[in-house]
């Protein structure tokens, strides 16, 4: 009796570790930071044309303000090119448009 108690501890322990090591491996990978691809010399180019137009601090960044004076020219090339930022406040911006 005693060794039956002990077989079914022990098979109830391992499927139990199994478990959590199972979910902390899930875990791991849901929390992985999602890796940038390699810009292409075209890519490059473009960032660096418009850092050189719209950077006026010269910090090699484009803040919220310098953002906001891309030109919508500008804006599609970098679309197109796969290197546009998605607004978040676009949306809102047609909420307003739709409520007028």
């Amino acid at each position: 009796m005693k060794r039956i108690l002990v077989l079914t501890f022990a098979v109830a322990v391992s499927l139990l570790s199994a478990s959590i090591v199972g979910r902390a491996a899930d875990n791991d990978q849901a929390q992985t930071p999602k890796k940038h691809t390699a810009k292409t010399e075209e890519q490059r180019k473009l960032r660096k044309e418009m850092l050189e137009k719209y950077d006026t601090n010269k910090d090699g960044k484009l803040d919220k303000k310098e953002r906001a004076k891309i030109s919508k020219e500008d804006q599609e090339r970098m679309d197109k090119a796969g290197l546009g930022h998605h607004r978040k406040s676009t949306g809102d911006a047609e909420k307003k448009d739709a409520a007028k």
